[in-house]
């Protein structure tokens, strides 16, 4: 019998975390779920804490060599069999009724379901991000709503989507989803944890506005003036997250 859960978990040299990461999916209150692991050729020990993990809901998958988050998360998307696709990278954390509280906003009528959420540097310093109750196409061009690691999508009404190798992937992921379900339904309380670190995205603005900008120009051919309209509201609402 097909889970109902997939979530998919890309790894590569996650030894100091992956194991909180894989232990708060598997604290999960709601627990028909299954968790494919990809390890994408990693140097360091993940392989071993991966494996030392003894859980049946446990998919271990792993690439020939490095080919990054995109390409190791399309080969879990391409092997998960359940209704719905959810994520986690493997230096964040679930909080446990993560799914529990989204399966039941997902049985009203909802096809994709995310949560507010916490990011965080160290245990005790935390900062709360807010997304608007109901996400649309339209909101999600002024800014990326919807937080990877708490979203999810039915992916027997949608189909699976796949990731792009390029920059904010999972951003332009959520964007092809919401065209074909026309809105996300986003769970106030949050359920979930974001690591900030020195390379993660959150800690690279220059990037993410290059990033942003080619993504309206070249991903979604956007006008000149569209894309100006879009991106002065990305710049403003990355401001309001900054508070």
């Amino acid at each position: 019998m097909n889970e109902i859960f997939s979530v998919i978990m890309p790894v590569f040299n996650s030894e100091k975390t992956v194991s909180d990461s894989i232990n708060s999916i598997l604290a999960q209150t709601y627990s028909d779920f299954k968790l494919y692991i990809i390890n994408d050729s990693s140097t360091d020990t993940s392989k071993d804490i991966i494996l030392s993990f003894n859980d049946e809901r446990i998919v271990y998958l792993e690439t020939s060599e490095n080919s990054g988050v995109a390409y190791a998360r399309n080969l879990g998307i391409r092997n998960c069999t359940g209704i719905y696709i959810s994520f986690l990278d493997s230096d964040d954390l679930w909080l446990p009724n993560k799914l529990e509280y989204q399966l039941a906003k997902l049985q009203t009528g909802y096809d994709v379901v995310c949560s507010n959420y916490f990011t965080f540097n160290n245990e005790s310093d935390f900062t709360l991000r807010k997304s608007p109750t109901i996400i649309t196409y339209s909101s999600m061009l002024k800014s990326n709503f919807i937080g990877n690691l708490t979203g999810t999508y039915n992916a027997n009404s949608i189909g699976k989507i796949f990731q792009k190798k390029i920059g904010h992937e999972d951003y332009v992921m959520w964007l092809e989803i919401l065209q074909k379900s026309g809105k996300a339904f986003c769970i106030q309380e949050p359920l979930a944890k974001y690591r900030i670190s020195n390379n993660s995205l959150s800690s690279n603005k220059l990037k993410a506005i290059k990033w942003q900008w080619s993504i309206y120009r070249n991903e979604l051919n956007l006008s000149i003036s569209k894309s100006l309209y879009y991106f002065l509201h990305y710049l403003l609402n990355a401001l309001k997250k900054r508070r």
